[in-house]
């Protein structure tokens, strides 16, 4: 597994506008954020099923006292995709790609658990 450079892949909310150095945009969460407009938010790619599970989302509901344990679930249910983890590393080993999210928490969120396995830090 070739390392990818942290500045490969950035995080971004859906509400903060595209940017040249944004590189791919992909949406990673299972429902289109709310009152963003498809035309608006310049995405590349749409990987809903990179997305946790409603399960896993809705037992989380971005409780940072639930933080570690949605991490290790999370990182589980990764691994039953590891055709799109694939695909978004070679995307990350091409040029910059940008995970974009609606959630509001920058810390506690899916982004985070993906980017870290991406860079082969989780």
């Amino acid at each position: 597994m070739r390392k990818i450079a942290t500045s490969r892949i950035k995080l971004k909310r859906a509400y903060e506008p595209p940017a040249p150095d944004d590189g791919t945009r992909i949406l990673i969460d299972r429902l289109w954020p709310r009152g963003v407009k498809k035309s608006d938010a310049a995405i590349d790619d749409w990987m809903k099923e990179i997305a946790p599970s409603a399960d896993l989302r809705k037992w989380f509901g971005h409780d940072p006292e639930r933080w570690q344990e949605f991490r290790r679930r999370y990182k589980a249910e990764l691994k039953e995709h590891p055709d799109e983890v694939a695909h978004l590393r070679t995307l990350a080993a091409r040029g910059r790609v940008t995970l974009v999210f609606a959630a509001r928490d920058e810390a506690h969120k899916d982004a985070v658990v993906l980017r870290e396995m991406l860079l082969g830090k989780a």
